[in-house]
């Protein structure tokens, strides 16, 4: 019934829910899923910062991680221009079959793109949407927090000399950090929501 199914992530917090919501889906329909970040591009100009793209890149990243976790097939793409246009673009281009996004951002102007984005859309598309909104407080608001679990768990899982190579960031509720080890370079993802932390990438130590 459902092949493609597009999850919309800007990386903020609120697609944490549509990202489980989209894998469970394409679990159940042995289904893709295509992981669709937008540099937004508006009338006034571009809200492009340096950080932008590698933000974009970060947060599709991030639900590619989590769909090979869970066995399920994923496709990236990053592209600039006025989000719900592009989200529509895709689901035509793409052969999209439902669509599934979160109804928030994290605060200020990502709560108004977000909420804004998903109306147009919700709107305008002509495939099914499911909207997830995201009801639970975060825990792990700090990056000093993220960084001391991170080290934790990789020390507890058998690395050693762990040091932090570049400050933490947060994408869709999860805080990626990336230590240096004896082993090499590995990336922990520590749940915000939860606390719970897992070596997400690198070589395991014997």
């Amino acid at each position: 019934m459902y092949q493609d199914i597009l999850i919309p992530t800007d990386g903020s917090d609120g697609t944490r829910q549509s990202i489980t919501h989209g894998l469970t889906i394409a679990d159940r329909f042995d289904a893709t899923i295509h992981a669709l970040s937008i540099v937004p591009e508006g009338p006034l100009g571009t809200l492009q910062t340096d950080e932008a793209i590698p933000a974009a890149e970060r947060a599709v990243e991030r639900v590619e991680t989590e769909a090979t976790r869970e066995g399920v097939d994923a496709v990236t793409a990053v592209e600039q221009g006025v989000p719900h246009e592009e989200i529509l673009a895709y689901v035509d281009e793409h052969g999209i079959d439902m669509i599934v996004m979160g109804t928030q951002g994290r605060t200020g102007l990502d709560r108004v793109l977000v909420g804004s984005v998903t109306e147009r859309v919700v709107r305008m598309a002509d495939v099914p949407i499911v909207t997830v909104r995201l009801t639970d407080d975060l825990r792990i608001e700090d990056a000093d927090e993220a960084e001391r679990v991170a080290r934790k768990t990789a020390e507890q899982e058998g690395y050693s000399e762990v040091s932090v190579r570049e400050d933490p960031h947060r994408t869709s509720a999860s805080w990626i950090v990336l230590l240096e080890t004896d082993s090499g370079p590995v990336h922990v993802h520590v749940d915000a929501l939860t606390s719970e932390a897992r070596v997400a990438k690198g070589p395991k130590t014997e």
